[in-house]
């Protein structure tokens, strides 16, 4: 039985992805490898500073947009939100630790072995980069706190900045926003399934996903549709 290929859009910005994060981690505790999670992002906070001050002009700025990401929060044990986040460090987009982990991407080796410690790095240093704003009020879009930030898990921070330099990492950023439009994303987080015939947007609860992935193992024939 092959796999189930589960693509994962977000924005590293977005307090529902952080939130989700945690049936992210269910999913990969419950399946194994029969689930092969492939992260992708999207584009929601691209102009963060200028999206929020206008979205949130007349309900008091970015007191009022942390206020609203605290409450968020709040409804769930597990998302630690910082003072900090949103009302003291805004950071101005996205689109640059998108970039950086994109470039990580780039430089992934293909022996087997050493493919599999590279995505578990991958892995931690997007986590670190969430938790770095959310929990600790830094402002991971700039490049001295990104680095910071990857350094301890062993990035090499010369090859990432050499992927930025020649292209490869906005090719491959660019690859992700341009097929979350093609596929219609809907915003961050989004969970595409079954070669973008099931798509399960925003805050949607891991007895659905679960739910989701069984029909697929149950049926993963591509030429019967799934019940889901």
């Amino acid at each position: 039985m092959s796999a189930v290929r589960l693509t994962y859009y977000s924005d590293l910005l977005c307090i529902w992805a952080y939130v989700a994060q945690a049936r992210i981690d269910a999913v990969k505790e419950t399946f194994g490898r029969d689930v092969e999670i492939e992260h992708r992002f999207c584009s929601v906070f691209g102009d963060a500073r200028e999206k929020l001050a206008a979205a949130w002009r007349d309900r008091d700025g970015f007191a009022g947009y942390s206020r609203h990401v605290h409450a968020i929060a709040a409804k769930f044990s597990h998302a630690r939100v910082g003072p900090d986040a949103w009302l003291n460090t805004q950071p101005a987009s996205s689109a640059s630790p998108h970039l950086f982990l994109a470039a990580m991407r780039t430089l992934r080796p293909t022996e087997p072995g050493a493919a599999h410690e590279a995505s578990l790095r991958y892995d931690s240093v997007m986590w670190a980069f969430r938790r770095g704003f959310f929990e600790d009020g830094l402002d991971i879009s700039t490049w001295e706190v990104q680095c910071a930030l990857a350094q301890p898990f062993g990035v090499d921070l010369d090859a990432i900045s050499a992927a930025m330099r020649d292209g490869t990492a906005f090719a491959s950023l660019s690859g992700d926003y341009r097929e979350a439009e093609r596929i219609h994303v809907e915003g961050s987080p989004t969970i595409v399934l079954n070669e973008g015939r099931q798509k399960l947007f925003g805050n949607v609860g891991f007895r659905i996903i679960d739910a989701n992935i069984r029909e697929l193992l149950r049926e993963p024939s591509p030429e019967q549709a799934s019940w889901c």
